[in-house]
C-alpha cells in the first residue's frame, strides 16, 4: 500500500494562486500593483535596516549629522 503526500496537491494549488499574482502572457511589462507596493516596502525597511546598522561609518565620512540634534538656540523658551 502507497501513501499518498498531500504536499504535491498542495504545491500545484499554491502555484495557480502565484499566477495569478502574474500578469497575462502579453510580453507587456506590466506588474500587479501589490507586488510593486511590497517591493517597495521592503526596499524602504531595508535601507532604513542598513542605515541604522551602519550609521558609525556614514557619520565617520560626514553623510549622516553628529546626532548634537537640535540647537538650543532655534528652540522656544
Amino acid at each position: 500500500m502507497q501513501i499518498q503526500s498531500k504536499a504535491l496537491p498542495q504545491s500545484f494549488s499554491l502555484r495557480r494562486s502565484f499566477r495569478s499574482f502574474t500578469a497575462p502572457e502579453q510580453g507587456g511589462g506590466t506588474y500587479h500593483p501589490l507586488l510593486v507596493v511590497s517591493v517597495v516596502v521592503l526596499l524602504t525597511l531595508f535601507a532604513i535596516v542598513e542605515i541604522d546598522l551602519h550609521s558609525a561609518q556614514l557619520q565617520a565620512i560626514g553623510l549622516l549629522g553628529r546626532g548634537s540634534g537640535i540647537n538650543p538656540v532655534f528652540l522656544s523658551p
